[in-house]
């Protein structure tokens, strides 16, 4: 086996048990829990709970999915367990809705026995979810989060930032750049029309597209919002089609991304518009359900991991699990955040000689913030003080083939942008 498997599979629990070694050291006093946020305390035969929120009913459940997949992972190759204890998940579905990740978050810190929370899928759903997570002292770790606003923008502290959040998916504070320097400079565009629907993912990549092409000199002609659940797309699209744009930039969320799709392709005025969308798009079901309509249409994603043994071993371990193709790479991002979060739940907790476990809510919390050169899948990961995990890598993708699916899709890179 390669050097490249052994850290970037195996090597999460080769840093759990280096880490196991230090924490059953720790034995600890009678009254042990001198933590300011409090302790999580865990009998001897006892599990440790972790809650899980993530979208998994409506069209954002493949991606959902894929991070709780991830995370099964992450557990299998260590035993399903982490200090020998087994791991417990506690799983809340959000419906990729702020509110649903609100009501999730609550009834989870309910549970005093809940050691930290690994969600969300949707940003939306994360900034409300971190709220209600940090008032209680817990920490929570996603491998799908990637709204700017959830961590820092300019290298300075965003406003939905809360203490105890941490990502292992990219800072889409790039994204939206990324996007549109490839469509003013690689595709010569130079009017562009911008749709959102409010969120403050998909927000926050229209305004990081529309800044990024106004600098370079490219002219916004229109910039505007459908709601979440619209179906009928064909007043926004009259109005794409009366701004004369020649590009169309929609970082929309099934089915809404769908619906602007299909619809721009039954204009025939728009017919030699081009279209472009992000990363919530870059997922099986959704080239499944447009098909054809699809083809020619970019995308703006986070970079995959490079090919490598430990890739490729962690995807042949995904298809013999659960007998399928991934349906989108976010499972990459999800196992990273899984292993960063039981490696600091290792370095954190203290243990008692009948092997009891105590763990710190403030220490959890300082070991993730700690975290720094942890053998990610992809690579070497260091979260800093906002919370990112994840060096911002981002490539914009071209589907020339539906048929192909995102692996064909995801190997069609036109342009790619590293962030500072």
């Amino acid at each position: 086996m390669g050097r490249g498997v052994q850290l970037g599979v195996i090597g999460l629990c080769m840093f759990l048990a280096g880490a196991a070694v230090w924490a059953v050291l720790g034995n600890a006093p009678e009254k042990r829990c001198i933590d300011p946020l409090g302790c999580v305390e865990i009998p001897a035969t006892g599990s440790i709970r972790l809650g899980v929120i993530q979208a998994l009913t409506g069209k954002v459940a493949p991606l959902g999915l894929e991070q709780v997949r991830g995370l099964e992972l992450a557990l299998d190759r260590c035993g399903g367990k982490v200090l020998g204890h087994r791991v417990e998940l506690v799983i809340e579905d959000s419906g990729c809705r702020p509110e649903g990740g609100a009501n999730a978050a609550l009834r989870l810190v309910s549970d005093p026995s809940v050691v930290a929370i690994f969600g969300t899928t949707c940003s939306g759903d994360a900034a409300a979810a971190a709220q209600v997570m940090t008032e209680a002292g817990l920490s929570m770790i996603s491998g799908n989060n990637s709204a700017p606003f959830l961590t820092s923008i300019g290298g300075q502290r965003a406003p939905k930032w809360q203490p105890g959040y941490f990502r292992t998916a990219s800072n889409e504070e790039h994204a939206g750049p990324a996007a549109a320097r490839y469509a003013h400079d690689g595709l010569g565009m130079r009017s562009a029309a911008i749709i959102h629907d409010g969120d403050i993912y998909t927000r926050g990549l229209a305004e990081g597209f529309r800044a990024e092409f106004e600098r370079l000199g490219g002219r916004t002609a229109l910039f505007t919002a459908v709601d979440k659940g619209d179906a009928d797309m064909r007043p926004v699209l009259e109005a794409v089609a009366g701004s004369k744009a020649e590009l169309l930039f929609f970082p929309l969320f099934q089915p809404e991304g769908n619906h602007v799709l299909l619809a721009a392709r039954a204009r025939p005025e728009l017919a030699g518009l081009a279209l472009m969308s992000d990363g919530a798009l870059i997922e099986n079901t959704f080239i499944e359900s447009v098909g054809d309509a699809a083809r020619g249409m970019y995308f703006v994603g986070p970079a995959a991991p490079q090919p490598s043994e430990a890739v490729t071993a962690l995807g042949k371990a995904y298809r013999e699990k659960f007998q399928v193709e991934p349906a989108a790479l976010y499972y990459l991002s999800a196992f990273d955040a899984a292993g960063i979060l039981f490696d600091a739940i290792t370095r954190a907790a203290v243990a008692g000689k009948d092997g009891s476990l105590v763990i710190g809510r403030q220490a959890l919390r300082d070991a993730l913030a700690a975290t720094s050169g942890f053998p990610g899948v992809g690579g070497l990961l260091r979260c800093d003080e906002f919370g990112d995990c994840a060096t911002p890598r981002f490539n914009v993708l071209r589907l020339d083939d539906p048929a192909q699916g995102v692996a064909g899709l995801s190997a069609n890179v036109v342009y790619t942008y590293a962030g500072r």
